[in-house]
């Protein structure tokens, strides 16, 4: 099976009201496990990575090894450039094979911003390939984006910008942060903000910074020998709301960087393991766990039963 962009699985789940996991991956140990725990789900699946990601494994083999480890598989496969920062990188992922882009010209002005996402829209759509853009701004680190502060989205911001750069998908800032550590205490997301936008912004909406940082992985990474101090993530009550109120697409990175450094850790407490393929295993088997918990908490792996009964 070919790769699919992301109006081919973000569709479905923005008709049929569910959330499509978007993974980041840098290595073929990650990758492999979000893809083998996506579809043992039946459940569609985004994989993506950071420009960071792309320096460490090199542009030329992803495409490849996505495709080869997607092929064969029952569910549909979109990889995705995150927080692409360029025009230039954004042309290189789709000349790649990348079959959806993200384009975050989000620390830009607005009329700025909306220049470079147009001109990102007019090269990727004359190639099959579909878009996603920010406008407001997440607090963080993660990788090379960085912002102290969050900018919230305006909704009629958002309606405008939509018009003038024909995006695809649109991420929006309602409270969530990149990194491990996004609230005080619980979390707390703008649901009120997030309907307005969907009743001005026909589109697929998009949540980053979701991860959920849960206290069974922190619990879980703390008995390995890490040390997490007081992370915390978006709550499962949070993305159920607002996969209710327009998001489609939930950005997760954190828990799983958590997860395989977990299960390495244990394995590397007997101290006779040497086998890189014994301790990535068990990396592995920890981020299927959590991509398992979090495609139930999406909701998305009902798209296979609704593909069974017609409604997709």
């Amino acid at each position: 099976m070919e790769l699919k962009n992301g109006n081919y699985v973000l569709s479905k789940a923005k008709e049929n009201k569910y959330a499509v996991g978007a993974f980041n991956f840098s290595n073929f140990e990650q990758l492999k496990a979000i893809l083998e725990a996506s579809n043992e789900m039946g459940a569609d699946v985004i994989v993506q990575t950071s420009q960071s990601a792309i320096k460490y494994m090199g542009l030329d083999v992803i495409y490849p090894m996505v495709y080869a480890l997607a092929k064969d598989l029952d569910i549909a496969v979109c990889l995705n450039l995150d927080h692409g920062k360029s025009f230039e990188i954004v042309k290189s992922c789709v000349d790649a094979g990348y079959t959806n882009v993200m384009i975050d010209a989000s620390d830009l002005n607005f009329d700025e911003n909306v220049a470079l996402t147009k001109k990102c829209v007019e090269y990727a759509h004359s190639h099959n390939v579909t878009v996603e853009a920010e406008l407001g701004s997440l607090k963080g680190i993660e990788d090379e984006i960085c912002a102290k502060e969050s900018l919230f989205t305006k909704p009629e911001d958002a309606k405008r910008f939509v018009e003038l750069t024909g995006v695809d998908s649109l991420a929006i800032s309602i409270g969530t942060s990149h990194g491990a550590y996004k609230f005080e205490g619980e979390s707390h997301l703008d649901i009120e903000r997030l309907k307005q936008i969907q009743k001005l912004v026909n589109i697929q909406l998009v949540l980053h910074g979701a991860s959920a940082v849960s206290n069974e992985l922190k619990q879980a990474f703390k008995q390995s020998g890490g040390e997490i101090g007081n992370a915390n993530g978006v709550s499962s009550q949070n993305i159920t709301q607002s996969i209710e109120n327009g998001i489609c697409k939930v950005n997760v990175d954190t828990d799983l960087r958590i997860a395989f450094t977990t299960g390495i850790r244990n394995a590397l407490k007997d101290a006779t393991v040497f086998d890189p393929r014994k301790y990535l295993t068990s990396g592995m088997e920890e981020i299927k766990n959590e991509i398992k918990r979090r495609i139930k908490i999406l909701n998305c792996n009902k798209n296979k039963e609704n593909q069974k009964t017609g409604l997709v």
